[in-house]
């Protein structure tokens, strides 16, 4: 099943439409309303219970897991002042990260990657909504990406319940690049297989196709990944008042990852490209192989057959064909011949 297209040209701006999958499950909202001494979860929030985040002495949390009752998205984002651009954004789960800034928030949207048994990569759009104290995640589909931020948030782990929600969202990016890492390993572990490739033995024209899997793979990776540096290094030079300046070096920290993050896809695309070129160099080598087997072989047969040639033409005075040993001369001379060539490719190791 593919997903939908946005039309913008012809879309109404207020009819907001998700591109992604249509799930069965509900969409579900969970809400942390934390501070440095004091945190309520709201594990099973109803949207048309939820207002808003009114007390600026807390921090707030609202995770969103599901964006596929577009209505129950615009009533969200709507309680929280997001712009309709926004929402349509939040909504189309096929384009590219982006980031944007508004006047009082900032928009977010990235890719989060999983390791797949299949030819293709697991991948969800995750948006972010921050705003002076609070943030809010959309994930397209219901998975624990964070169950780990979620625990430092119930036993009050850590520093997260001290600090602001620019924190927490350089938890949740730290979280997702993690992900790319396990995905960047499975492909790293499956893809040394073509670094092995026998020369004696012939390659199956099959590992040029799982090799551009990997490259796709790779390639889709490193399309996702770049974006989130771009965004990450704008923090880096620019001042935000959302971010706090206790919190810049965290994010220098995810450029860090970013960027090992590319290296490790750039020595993997190498090593696949090596691969092909091993692959390349085995089938020239067996080719040649061939071609030196039946240049020997021909070689051989060129001489012999210039003798049974001339022997076979119908010439009444052809002195030989009188003679009582020609023939048996003529066999002679054709296995004189015969060994006297094996013995010389021999010696020059043609075969």
């Amino acid at each position: 099943m593919k997903k939908k297209r946005l039309n913008r040209k012809n879309q109404n701006p207020l009819n907001f439409i998700f591109t992604g999958f249509q799930y069965e499950k509900k969409v579900e909202l969970q809400l942390f309303e934390y501070s440095q001494d004091y945190c309520l979860e709201t594990p099973n929030l109803k949207a048309n219970d939820f207002k808003s985040f009114s007390n600026e002495n807390k921090q707030y949390w609202l995770n969103v897991h599901g964006i596929h009752e577009v209505e129950t998205i615009e009533n969200i984002c709507k309680k929280v002042g997001v712009h309709n651009l926004a929402i349509q954004d939040i909504l189309d789960v096929n384009q590219r990260p982006k980031f944007q800034e508004y006047e009082s928030y900032w928009f977010f949207s990235m890719q989060s990657i999983l390791p797949s048994k299949t030819d293709e990569i697991n991948s969800e759009q995750i948006s972010f909504i921050l705003g002076k104290n609070y943030l809010v995640s959309f994930q397209e589909r219901k998975a624990d990406h964070f169950s780990h931020i979620r625990h430092r948030l119930r036993e009050k782990i850590g520093i997260l319940h001290e600090r602001t929600a620019d924190y927490l969202l350089y938890l949740l990016i730290e979280s997702i690049l993690d992900n790319y890492f396990k995905t960047i390993e499975t492909i790293d572990s499956d893809s040394e297989k073509f670094s092995l490739i026998d020369i004696n033995n012939d390659p199956s024209p099959e590992i040029l196709r799982e090799i551009e899997i990997f490259k796709t793979q790779i390639h889709h990776l490193k399309k996702t990944i770049n974006p989130i540096k771009d965004f990450i290094t704008k923090i880096e030079r620019e001042d935000f008042a959302l971010i706090d300046k206790r919190h810049i070096k965290y994010f220098f920290e995810l450029k860090d990852l970013c960027l090992t993050i590319i290296d490790n896809c750039e020595k993997i695309e190498n090593r696949l490209a090596s691969s092909i070129q091993l692959f390349f160099s085995v089938q020239g080598h067996r080719m040649n192989q061939v071609m030196k087997t039946l240049t020997v072989v021909s070689s051989i047969f060129i001489p012999l057959t210039f003798i049974a040639g001339i022997y076979g033409m119908n010439f009444v005075n052809m002195p030989e064909l009188q003679f009582k040993w020609g023939y048996y001369i003529v066999w002679t001379v054709i296995i004189v011949i015969f060994g006297t060539m094996i013995s010389y490719f021999k010696r020059k190791n043609w075969f």
